[in-house]
């Protein structure tokens, strides 16, 4: 029987495993005003996008708000960057008005590239093999040979997870060994971020909050002593005069659907969040991210709808701004 029932996720896949995240598309960024274009847009420093180390980053509009979330990684003298397939000709065609402004300089979609996720060490040290000593720190890259290895968050329960970035898709020795991992799904990709604290933008989503309301800060992609970009006034006055009100949370519920990005999050009968990604597992449990009011954190949360209360789960790092944070909203 056929259903249209949306994948869901089971809670411990089989390790090591891959997946191509089919969803991301990836960009070149060359030409002789590469770093300087990208840093008058990007909330990272370019001067720490070296080789061996790819930090996170995200753009955003005058007013602060993120529009994209994404990773740069150093190739040469050029800089590759992936986004999600819904927001890439949107954030393209934006990016491309400031690009005018650097003579020779472009950004190129790379149609034959593929990144894929790689959950535990394991998988990681299948792939770079015995003569190539994995990154030890997060954000850590190691060239692969057509591509990078780059070392992101561990979920909160020390689950080791990688990226592979590969700009000109896989050659054959690297498939045969990609082949030999279980191949995961989308979804247990997907929970793994989320227990990894990664948020992600949709078109429902984008330019619906400030980059540190999604802990960007916390997982190294804003750069607080850069110069100028766009969003900067914003986002460095957020920080240095701790206002921050509101910040990413990971919550469970039991026996709900899991509801789209941009969804509500209720405290009774009030709005007091938005859900920025969740996951279904198999046993009808569902796990969230979602962006919430501090002093809401630890009233009685709920979905539009149910009554089954979200319960909070663990990040893998420190979100100090809670506790220093004022209530009122």
């Amino acid at each position: 029987m056929i259903t249209d029932a949306p994948p869901v996720a089971r809670r411990n896949p089989e390790l090591p495993a891959a997946i191509v995240l089919e969803d991301r598309v990836m960009f070149r960024v060359s030409g002789p005003g590469t770093d300087d274009f990208l840093q008058g847009q990007l909330s990272q420093n370019l001067a720490d996008v070296v080789d061996g180390h790819s930090p996170r980053a995200a753009a955003s509009t005058p007013k602060g708000r993120a529009y994209l979330l994404t990773r740069l990684v150093r190739d040469g003298d050029d800089i590759l960057l992936a986004m999600p397939a819904s927001l890439a000709d949107d954030v393209a065609a934006h990016l491309n008005k400031y690009l005018m402004l650097f003579r020779g300089t472009s950004m190129e979609r790379l149609d034959s590239a593929k990144v894929l996720g790689l959950i535990g060490e394991a998988a990681a040290s299948t792939l770079a093999g015995d003569t190539h000593p994995l990154p030890e720190d997060v954000n850590g890259t190691l060239a692969l040979g057509n591509g990078y290895l780059v070392r992101t968050n561990a979920t909160a329960e020390g689950i080791p997870r990688f990226e592979l970035w590969l700009p000109a898709g896989p050659d054959d020795a690297l498939q045969g060994a990609i082949g030999q991992l279980h191949q995961a799904t989308g979804p247990e990709w997907d929970a793994s971020e989320i227990a990894a604290g990664v948020p992600e933008l949709t078109p429902e989503t984008r330019e619906t909050w400030v980059p540190q309301m999604l802990n960007l800060q916390h997982l190294e992609g804003i750069h607080f002593k850069k110069g100028c970009y766009t969003g900067q006034e914003v986002i460095a006055r957020m920080h240095f005069l701790g206002q921050l009100k509101k910040s990413l949370y990971r919550l469970g519920a039991e026996s709900v659907d899991a509801p789209e990005p941009g969804s509500p999050v209720m405290s009774g009968d009030k709005s007091v969040g938005e859900v920025v990604r969740a996951v279904r597992f198999e046993d009808g449990s569902v796990q969230l991210l979602v962006v919430l009011r501090h002093g809401d954190a630890d009233s009685h949360l709920h979905l539009p709808g149910s009554d089954q209360p979200l319960q909070p789960l663990p990040l893998p790092y420190a979100v100090p701004e809670r506790e220093a944070a004022p209530s009122d909203t």
